[in-house]
């Protein structure tokens, strides 16, 4: 472990010129990203690794980060994703879990990942619900704001960011057993690994494709159907995925899109995204069923989402499921297809099972 970790300070500067000072934790250096905030009270690890998050620097607002320690099973990617994190009051060495294999800090250490302890969540949640989503950068390196808001200026805006591509698998794998009655080729923009166990707990083998794989090679291996992964970045500037999104459509295949698919399953159909003022990311979200009248608590991690306006307008697309906090879209399905999506994370790795019944009619479709 660093001989200077906490007891280095650190500072943590918003793009509007707000700043927090603190202690260093984690890999001593400096990190940029948007700032974002998850209100999750546990799954810390899954959050971490969730390629969602890339390009993004999260806030915690659970008060104590790092006292379960991490464990292999919990990892939803290969590595830490997220930029940089933040948090009230880091645990550094000691956790209570016993089978937990390291320490937070030494994950960290061993990802390269910046972070600061010892601020006031409250405060810096509070500013970004009142400000908005915007970059910011964290250092226990350099300490002088001047010097650091030079650096920040540097840092590209999310909007118009493709991020998928980044974190996509670069080679086709599969998962699950190859005997399985169905195969569903899987679109990867950033999958979650608990998306692969969903499916492949219920008989699906799956063939994973790199983002900019054409419908005709996904296609090609015949598959039962197609899933859209969720991913980072602006799903507009992916008009390769939109494009692969709308002929995997037009071939009738059963298509299933979850956040990130659920954005370009949107655009394939002429319907618009657009950056919203602070995201939602949380595993305590309500969304309304609207074919069933049931709600169900859900997992969320998303800073775009579908115009309501234009799919009220639309003679295709039909809205499934709304935020019951602000009546934001949530699920959509296409008439006249077999493809649906949405908004929020079935496999709710962490968060509530509500809503995994979504794997369920994705087999029956494909049956």
């Amino acid at each position: 472990m660093s001989k200077s970790f906490q007891s280095q300070p650190a500072v943590l500067l918003l793009q509007d010129g707000t700043f927090f000072y603190g202690k260093a934790l984690g890999k001593i250096g400096t990190t940029t990203g948007e700032i974002c905030f998850n209100t999750g009270m546990t799954g810390y690890q899954e959050i971490f690794t969730d390629p969602s998050y890339f390009g993004q620097v999260v806030v915690m607002t659970n008060d104590h980060i790092g006292n379960y320690g991490v464990h292999q099973n919990e990892i939803e990617s290969a590595s830490v994703k997220i930029s940089g994190m933040i948090c009230r009051n880091f645990t550094a060495n000691n956790f209570s879990r016993l089978p937990a294999e390291n320490s937070l800090q030494q994950y960290f250490e061993n990802n390269q990942v910046v972070g600061i302890s010892d601020v006031d969540t409250r405060a810096l949640v509070v500013h970004i619900r009142k400000s908005g989503a915007m970059n910011c950068i964290i250092s226990s390196e350099v300490l002088d704001i001047n010097e650091l808001k030079q650096k920040l200026a540097a840092v590209p805006d999310m909007n118009g960011l493709d991020l998928a591509k980044e974190v996509s698998t670069k080679e086709v794998y599969y998962a699950g057993d190859e005997n399985a009655a169905l195969k569903v080729a899987v679109l990867d923009c950033g999958i979650k690994q608990n998306i692969l166990r969903c499916l492949n707990e219920r008989g699906v083998y799956t063939k994973v494709f790199p983002a900019q794989t054409p419908a005709s090679e996904l296609l090609a291996w015949s598959p039962n159907g197609v899933f859209i992964s969720n991913g980072p970045g602006d799903p507009a500037s992916m008009p390769y995925a939109i494009q692969t999104v709308k002929e995997v459509q037009q071939a009738g295949k059963p298509l299933f899109g979850i956040c990130l698919g659920h954005q370009l399953l949107a655009l394939a159909n002429d319907i618009p995204t657009f950056k919203m003022h602070h995201g939602h990311r949380g595993i305590n979200h309500p969304v309304k069923n609207l074919i069933t009248g049931l709600s169900e608590i859900t997992s969320q991690n998303h800073g775009f989402e579908v115009s309501r306006a234009a799919i009220e307008k639309s003679e295709t697309v039909e809205i499934t499921h709304v935020n019951l906090n602000d009546e934001t879209i949530e699920g959509i399905r296409i008439k006249g297809k077999k493809a649906f999506s949405v908004q929020y994370h079935p496999e709710s790795s962490p968060g509530p099972h509500d809503s995994r019944y979504l794997f369920d009619e994705f087999i029956a479709m494909m049956q």
